[in-house]
């Protein structure tokens, strides 16, 4: 695409979403549009649709972010049109979603606005969209799904478990990517976790889940996973990953269950021959959201390589954490913990400018550090994390 469509697309996106409640209103009208024209498609969409909305109006945000950048943006469609292959999605889906999204937009922009030529730039985006994401489904030769039997469930604080599954095979993602997740009790509603292991040929996974109040998938999956269970996983995502040929040295960041997919690169490079530098800031409100601090201390101490610094914002945990054991002092490998917000605290230890950075944790927790360590002169071609949706 040429940047004339480029900006005719982001222009109307962006005056849509500026109107108050823009993004909920074309998310609704979108889905209303699709189930009303196209009611077969009603089937491969869970019964509540409020983090299904959310979570489109993200995925658009982020790929015209992108438009410019093919180098980008094409691998992350791909692994999309990869990923949904789940829903047993065909060709003519796409269409029915274009055409829909199409509508919507027009609905919502000014008559005026609309013209011709917006009409022909939003008929050329999503078709490239829709084109790349049908390529990669069609040529990919690994499962659409995959069939993972939970062997392990382990609590860890009381809204937070462990769950250890053996695929039916073996899975071939990257250290630091993840997968979407369906679980008995949730049919139909597919949430993204982080695996905390890397690959490997017996097809064991590890899933770190914390149960998010008012949520629809989280808390369930902490208070009924059962030994014995069946879960389906979608193909792998993202782009988090450290290549071997890596000279820069790392920064890692992460807050809570984040530090799921660092772990697994960081256990994935202790494989290696060589590397860079790794200083990994672990982060959590109370000490005992430090809950990996062990495994992380067994994997600095064998690792000159790693330095790992813990973080909480308060020094006390709560009433109701009954735990006991050595304190994160007395583990080999790891640095004092510190006291603060941990997008504070690595910023104001800066400068990082000789480091490529990934950041883990929740939006905000991503975004505000980002935002911080961008304050403190770091340029943002050397700053990693997920799409936050």
């Amino acid at each position: 695409m040429d940047s004339r469509t480029v900006a005719l697309i982001r222009t109307t996106f962006k005056a849509v979403a500026a109107e108050e409640g823009g993004p909920e209103k074309l998310a609704s009208s979108f889905y209303a549009t699709l189930f009303s024209d196209y009611p077969h498609a009603r089937d491969f969409f869970p019964a509540a649709m409020d983090s299904q909305r959310d979570r489109l109006v993200k995925a658009i945000s982020y790929t015209l972010d992108r438009l410019e950048e093919p180098d980008r943006l094409l691998p992350f469609l791909a692994q999309l049109g990869r990923d949904h292959r789940k829903y047993g999605v065909k060709p003519e889906h796409y269409v029915a979603v274009a055409t829909s999204l199409k509508t919507a937009m027009r609905r919502f922009t000014d008559t005026e606005m609309w013209t011709e030529e917006i009409d022909t730039a939003w008929d050329e985006g999503l078709a490239v969209i829709a084109e790349t994401m049908i390529e990669a489904a069609e040529e990919e030769t690994t499962p659409a799904v995959w069939t993972g039997t939970v062997v392990e469930r382990r609590v860890v604080l009381r809204n937070l478990i462990v769950v250890r599954l053996r695929l039916d095979q073996p899975m071939n993602y990257a250290a630091g990517q993840y997968v979407s997740v369906q679980v008995p009790s949730r049919p139909r509603m597919w949430r993204y976790l982080s695996p905390a292991v890397p690959a490997n040929a017996d097809g064991e996974i590890e899933f770190h889940i914390r149960g998010v109040f008012g949520g629809w998938v989280s808390p369930a999956i902490v208070g009924q996973t059962k030994i014995g269970e069946q879960w389906l996983l979608g193909s792998p995502l993202g782009g988090l990953g450290v290549p071997r040929n890596i000279e820069r040295k790392m920064l890692m960041i992460c807050r809570g269950t984040g530090v799921a997919p660092l772990r697994a690169q960081l256990m994935a490079m202790a494989q290696r021959r060589t590397n860079p530098e790794v200083h990994l800031f672990v982060g959590g409100h109370h000490p005992c959201d430090l809950y990996d601090l062990e495994t992380l201390s067994r994997l600095a101490a064998a690792n000159p390589w790693l330095t790992v610094t813990p973080v909480s914002e308060s020094d006390a945990n709560p009433w109701w954490y009954a735990g006991s054991g050595a304190p994160e002092a007395e583990l080999p490998g790891l640095r004092p913990r510190l006291t603060g917000q941990i997008g504070k605290v690595v910023a104001g230890l800066g400068p990082w400018s000789d480091r490529d950075v990934q950041i883990v944790g929740s939006p905000s927790m991503v975004q505000t550090t980002k935002f911080r360590l961008m304050a403190a002169g770091m340029q943002t071609e050397y700053i990693r994390h997920d799409p936050l949706f």
